[in-house]
């Protein structure tokens, strides 16, 4: 007894001078948070473009606050102490303001009433895929690319599923505009003011489903749209910090709205559909666009800038899977199939265009027949510097095609027992596909500089040029 009587107070001594564990100090210089529901501070809201409606944050915010609660969250409770960072750290430091600078996209640009685009605006919304695409499937962590991409012009990859620099890169440059951030990505303090880039690879105009590359489709981009332009104008009558990062609210019925989508819903049909059912679809896909733009008319956007999609069958991806029969072949090594179904889909949303305009008196509907601009880039590649119009750059296979679905540019795998890489070749410029499936800069560069002449517009634009084209490639 007298042992026991002894051990007690001497372990209780014990625990008070030497605890068992170390206790934590609470005193970091920033959190990070992982988690759903119970610590979301808005990035559900803000990644799918939803919102939420009052009662949620009344009890402490007074407004909806991107959190599924009347107020705050645990995690905000565990922060409270923690002063607020300044404006212009807060996407770094804080998630809640990480989103407020985040939704902040960019301006629009009012253009006076006329039959042919002025091209010349403050502000620019883009929505589409990978090509057009500035960082957005990366920032979202759905995948990750590494160099060679960006080598050209960057030296390290962008966010870009290029070489270097993208269409809508050289439009923007051509503005005299900063390129485009992507609306997801928040490092590095990003501006939205000039503009902002809701555009994702992989993304189709129908609604994903659980197989799709993206969950970014075209209604969710405009999704992504309503609400950041819902938080701008929020933002904007609270305080006057935050004009550098973000778009004048009377920019919003000034800007350009472009778009470059489509090309996923048809290649992407084609494994697992026939090619009279891919045709059949195309209403189907350019309704679900109608709905789309209604809605960013609805909300004051006038002025639409309509890509078309490009030759389908001519891209390395898909003469490989497609392409084995040579009687499945066109005349410039092309599958006729993928073309075919581009060339309707091209024909019925210049058609769409057509309605559109006629519908909207106040608006400007500009169609850009990029199909045409890449089909003369393939078959006349000699005249414009290239030497390759099919076989892609980057890539493992060697001549014709340079492609292994097995393998993505800049991966290192084993292959039928070997550990091989698919290398960038030593001069992309000779080169038209960069990877199999997207273009180099270089043909980039050449599509851009057709595009600013005007003549593959309608209504065409060439007397409307604010700026003097220096045109590299002419026949």
């Amino acid at each position: 007894m007298a042992t026991k009587t002894f051990l007690l107070p001497t372990l209780a001594l014990f625990s008070l001078f030497f605890p068992l564990t170390v206790s934590i100090d609470f005193n970091y210089p920033a959190i990070f948070n992982f988690g759903d529901s119970n610590s979301d501070t808005g990035e559900f809201a803000a990644g799918l473009g939803v919102f939420l409606e009052l009662p949620n944050g009344e009890t402490y915010f007074k407004t909806p606050s991107g959190r599924f609660c009347d107020g705050r969250l645990i995690i905000d409770f565990f922060t409270a102490r923690r002063p607020p960072p300044p404006p212009a750290l807060a996407m770094a430091s804080m998630a809640c303001i990480l989103h407020i600078l985040t939704l902040v996209l960019f301006i629009c640009i009012c253009l006076p009433l006329s039959e042919s685009i002025h091209f010349n605006f403050p502000v620019v919304f883009n929505f589409g895929d990978s090509n057009s695409d500035t960082g957005e499937l990366i920032a979202s962590g759905i995948e990750s690319i590494n160099p060679p991409y960006g080598q050209s012009y960057f030296h390290k990859p962008s966010g870009r599923y290029c070489d270097g620099r993208l269409i809508i890169d050289f439009l923007m440059d051509a503005m005299d505009k900063p390129f485009l951030n992507a609306y997801l990505d928040s490092v590095g303090l990003p501006s939205f003011r000039r503009g902002c880039n809701f555009a994702a690879a992989g993304s189709t105009i129908l609604p994903a489903t659980p197989t799709s590359v993206s969950p970014f489709s075209f209604g969710r981009q405009v999704a992504q749209f309503l609400r950041f332009k819902a938080r701008v104008l929020e933002l904007l009558s609270q305080t006057k910090k935050l004009k550098k990062y973000l778009p004048a609210e009377d920019n919003f019925g000034k800007a350009l709205y472009m778009f470059d989508i489509g090309q996923n819903d048809l290649a992407g049909a084609f494994y697992s559909k026939s090619l009279d059912q891919i045709l059949g679809s195309i209403p189907t896909i350019l309704v679900e666009f109608e709905t789309g733009i209604q809605k960013l008319y609805d909300q004051g956007a006038r002025y639409f800038w309509v890509h078309n999609t490009g030759p389908l069958g001519c891209l390395p991806q898909n003469i490989a899977r497609f392409g084995t029969d040579p009687s499945k072949l066109d005349g410039l090594g092309c599958v006729s199939s993928h073309n075919q179904a581009a060339k309707l889909f091209n024909l019925q949303l210049h058609a769409l265009c057509k309605k559109l305009q006629g519908q909207y008196k106040d608006a400007n509907v500009t169609y850009i027949d990029i199909f045409s601009l890449k089909s003369n880039l393939i078959a006349d590649y000699s005249l414009y510097g290239f030497e390759q119009p099919i076989m892609a750059c980057c890539g493992y296979g060697g001549p014709p095609l340079n492609y292994d679905s097995r393998i993505s540019c800049g991966q290192t795998k084993i292959l039928n027992g070997t550990l091989v890489t698919a290398k960038g070749c030593l001069d992309s410029t000779e080169h038209v596909s960069w990877d199999g499936i997207h273009y180099t800069e270089a043909a980039n560069e050449y599509v851009s500089s057709q595009i600013l002449t005007g003549k593959f517009s309608d209504p065409p634009f060439s007397d409307e040029m604010p700026f003097l084209l220096k045109l590299k490639f002419e026949k």
